[in-house]
């Protein structure tokens, strides 16, 4: 029994180290994006000429604050061209009706709805993006979810760094703006600060090799050297891929400083878990070898597995060390990240993200647990990086 006592301690030490290096890295991410953040508002000032744009909406029915969400698109201030495209794949899906209201009172904005019908290929958002794209007037394409807000600087400062002809796609951060309640919560606290701490270290250490699906600003020159939208509609996690795709294709991706609002309307455990799991199997196949090492970034799982094996063994000094300094890892991660870089007010509690970060490390071992996962009213069977089936689901689930 001592001997797996001492194992366990063992875990835990290995554990409390390898998560203080990934704060370490944190540290040094944040530094970096800092660095960048101050470079990249030096260009935007020198920006003569704006491109005209065209932003890419997919929509699916209703969602918390939606009609808040699709306004603040309509209120750019962006000193140049830019037109709407929203794409449903019904005309009776709920969206289009509030897309109708906002827009008629924004008439010097140009808009479309498009009608998709079932999408044929798996990925349903590589889809929608495909049938907008065609009918698209400019060519720089901004794709970016339903369920999110934004500022009105928001066009112009994504948009900036494409004016670099070297620069293929843009890509930024987000802060989970809770909508629901406690478990919507633990989502939004979890973007605002674990997402974001994985971005700012793969962008450290390899450089961005990928999208973040709330917001991904593109080259339409670049989606059509990758083989277009028809390239992505395969993959599970095509935000991933095209990311990829296009830092293969010799383009330079960029992690913009500007930071947007994604709104989390999960109002119970089962929607939370399942976009959780949904995000983690994304990871788990996009990015295999990295997400099997995450599972030694989070810190109080480690701080809990060393304080019972303290005290178990007698030393409850050692064990509240080891419990302790899991804790203030998450918090000061949580103040750097969530507040520093994504002005996350939630980053303040100091209790909600190590909570958080035990929940991340469940749903990452859950990650392994099959090859199946669950989005909208979508059922999908996974196979590698790829959708091998995908089949509605029998009870329609709302909210992303």
């Amino acid at each position: 029994m001592a001997i797996f006592l001492y194992t366990l301690l063992g875990v835990a030490f290995v554990g409390t180290i390898s998560s203080a290096i990934f704060l370490g890295l944190t540290i040094l991410g944040y530094l970096q994006f800092q660095r960048e953040t101050e470079q990249a508002k030096n260009a935007l000032r020198q920006v003569e000429q704006f491109p005209a744009v065209s932003l890419l909406k997919p929509v699916h029915g209703m969602e918390a604050q939606l009609k808040e969400n699709i306004e603040s698109f309509f209120q750019q201030d962006y000193p140049s061209f830019f037109e709407i495209l929203f794409a449903a794949d019904t005309e009776d899906d709920a969206a289009l009706e509030v897309i109708r209201e906002v827009s008629a009172r924004y008439p010097q904005i140009p808009c479309r709805i498009l009608v998709t019908g079932n999408p044929p290929w798996p990925n349903p958002p590589a889809y929608t993006f495909y049938r907008m794209t065609a009918i698209a007037k400019t060519e720089i394409l901004v794709t970016s979810d339903s369920d999110v807000e934004v500022s009105p600087n928001y066009l112009t400062e994504v948009v900036a760094p494409l004016v670099d002809p070297k620069v293929g796609m843009v890509t930024c951060v987000y802060r989970g703006k809770n909508a629901a309640g406690f478990w919507s919560g633990l989502t939004a606290i979890g973007m605002s600060v674990e997402m974001t701490a994985g971005v700012l270290v793969a962008n450290l250490l390899e450089g961005m090799k990928f999208g973040l699906g709330p917001t991904i600003a593109v080259k339409k020159e670049a989606v059509q050297k990758i083989g277009g939208y028809e390239a992505l509609g395969h993959y599970f996690a095509n935000d991933y891929m095209i990311g990829d795709l296009i830092h293969k294709a010799g383009y330079r991706v960029v992690l913009s400083y500007h930071v947007i609002d994604h709104v989390v309307n999960q109002k119970s455990f089962r929607k939370m878990w399942e976009n959780q799991l949904r995000w983690a199997k994304s990871t788990r196949y996009s990015r295999p070898k990295g997400h099997l090492g995450s599972g030694l970034i989070f810190a109080t799982p480690y701080g809990l597995l060393g304080l019972a094996a303290g005290l178990a063994l007698g030393k409850p000094i050692l064990g509240l060390c080891l419990f302790s300094a899991a804790i203030l890892n998450r918090v000061i991660e949580s103040w750097l990240v969530g507040w520093k870089v994504v002005r996350d007010p939630s980053a303040w509690k100091m209790w909600l993200f190590p909570i958080r970060d035990l929940l991340g490390f469940l749903v990452w071992a859950a990650s392994y647990s099959g090859d199946s996962s669950v989005w909208r009213d979508s059922h999908y069977e996974l196979k590698g990086d790829k959708i091998a089936i995908r089949k509605k689901r029998q009870t329609p689930v709302t909210g992303s």
